[in-house]
């Protein structure tokens, strides 16, 4: 085993306690898949997980602001592992060397709801990939409820080496394909608020404010996915219509 020069892509050093294998493949590849929500992103990242594993190879688990509110990786199919949760100050560097100190050598490792990451976040897993040699997969959702591109899945586009657009097509209610993650609150599409607000496409509950005294009243607040069409014009559908739809393509 050898270890990286500091001075040798690593120019800060972070990763310079990391061994690496002198048969190693020349550097790891940063991929990111990315769909709506529903399209089985989740599912998709637990697969590979687990055809890693079975494999011999040794990966770790991250995600950011799972919809379960807890450190995992859930799937609305019902499957589910822990995951080390990466906060807005994680150094994904120093967090993999740690695990190195530790004896934990890594092979893969696998980020879901990776557009929360930041843009620095993003540049730290090219730098793992480059340097450590570790295959690194994300997944995540393109844009916001605006229709606007997460700054990390943002820098996702312009760094991975491989952009895959998950397989499963997700439906409006119109039957077209939805692209677009409207978030809704008490049957309307909102277009203005936190660009982070983790609910599932179940209805969920939160606070709104009021103008009138007294507590926050409570709103329902859900996402569904839309074709362009409709998500301009804020068109639900049919009241039944309140999940997006799948297709295999």
């Amino acid at each position: 085993m050898t270890l990286l020069d500091p001075l040798d892509g690593d120019p800060d050093g972070a990763l310079a306690a990391v061994p690496v294998a002198r048969r190693a493949p020349a550097r790891g590849l940063l991929r990111f898949c990315y769909g709506p929500m529903d399209c089985g992103k989740s599912t998709l990242a637990l697969q590979i997980n687990h055809n890693h594993a079975r494999q011999g190879r040794r990966g770790l688990l991250l995600v950011r602001h799972d919809r379960s509110g807890e450190p995992r990786i859930s799937s609305r199919i019902g499957i589910a592992r822990q995951a080390v949760e990466v906060d807005a100050d994680t150094d994904l560097r120093r967090l993999v060397v740690g695990r190195w100190a530790a004896g934990d050598h890594l092979d893969y490792l696998i980020v879901d709801e990776a557009q929360f990451l930041s843009p620095a976040q993003v540049e730290q897993l090219a730098e793992l990939a480059d340097e450590v040699r570790v295959d690194v997969y994300c997944f995540g959702i393109a844009t916001d409820f605006r229709s606007r591109l997460f700054p990390g899945a943002r820098r996702l586009f312009e760094l991975a080496d491989e952009l895959q657009p998950v397989q499963v097509e997700v439906l409006c209610w119109c039957g077209a394909p939805g692209r677009f993650n409207a978030r809704v609150a008490d049957g309307e599409v909102l277009r203005e608020g936190d660009t982070v607000v983790v609910a599932d496409t179940v209805a969920e509950v939160v606070e709104k404010e009021t103008s009138s005294p007294g507590p926050p009243e409570a709103a329902t607040v859900r996402y569904q996915v839309l074709c362009r069409r409709h998500f301009r014009l804020g068109d639900l559908g049919p009241t039944a219509a309140r999940h997006g739809q799948l297709r295999l393509t």
